[in-house]
């Protein structure tokens, strides 16, 4: 029963927060369980809401794994970007934001979400469109502006953009498993000083 003076939520409220309860609850799931070993009833249980409830924002359980991989995805591009302001020179924004890239993936279950679960279940196509919106653009983005200002030579800036990608989602997974960040961020950083030889 809500005490007399407490103010009420209203729809929109209660909406967003039946939302972020989902999300939390099948985060945190999905990262210990992962996504195949999660049933939706579990999800439910966890968030404290109903299977309508559950329904009413997500047609199923693979929807709800896209808008968990979409909020990751948006937490990682917002590390890099808050890492890598644009008052530095463009070359150093791309190494710093690899290295922000790098530990942003330490955050638990992150890597698994988004580079083992995400790609399994989304599909490549699926995970290339969030990614597109979120890390991809903000590397995109970097890549652009050095070239512009001449710090790195003219490329495919797509297909560059795809390969370092890959290379900066291997040392997640390597780093995962035990590797030193700090060995997979050096020869990152030298694969990013490579592309400025004229």
């Amino acid at each position: 029963m809500q005490e007399a003076n407490s103010p009420r939520r209203s729809n929109r409220e209660r909406t967003e927060a039946t939302r972020a309860a989902l999300l939390d609850a099948a985060r945190k799931l999905f990262v210990e369980k992962s996504y195949a070993e999660t049933g939706t009833p579990e999800i439910v249980a966890a968030a404290g809401v109903t299977r309508g409830a559950l329904y009413h924002h997500f047609a199923d359980k693979q929807a709800l794994l896209r808008a968990v991989v979409e909020a990751e995805s948006q937490a990682v591009a917002d590390e890099v970007e808050k890492a890598a302001p644009v008052s530095l020179a463009p070359l150093d924004a791309l190494r710093v934001g690899s290295t922000a890239f790098l530990a942003a993936m330490t955050t638990p279950g992150r890597t698994r979400l988004l580079l083992l679960d995400g790609p399994a279940v989304l599909g490549r196509a699926g995970m290339d469109e969030i990614e597109s919106r979120h890390g991809g653009r903000t590397l995109r983005e970097g890549l652009t502006a050095a070239m512009e200002g001449g710090a790195i030579r003219r490329l495919p800036v797509d297909a560059l953009a795809a390969q370092l990608s890959a290379a900066f989602d291997r040392a997640a997974l390597a780093i995962e498993a035990g590797a030193r960040s700090e060995d997979h961020a050096e020869v990152l950083s030298a694969l990013l000083t490579g592309l400025s030889d004229q």
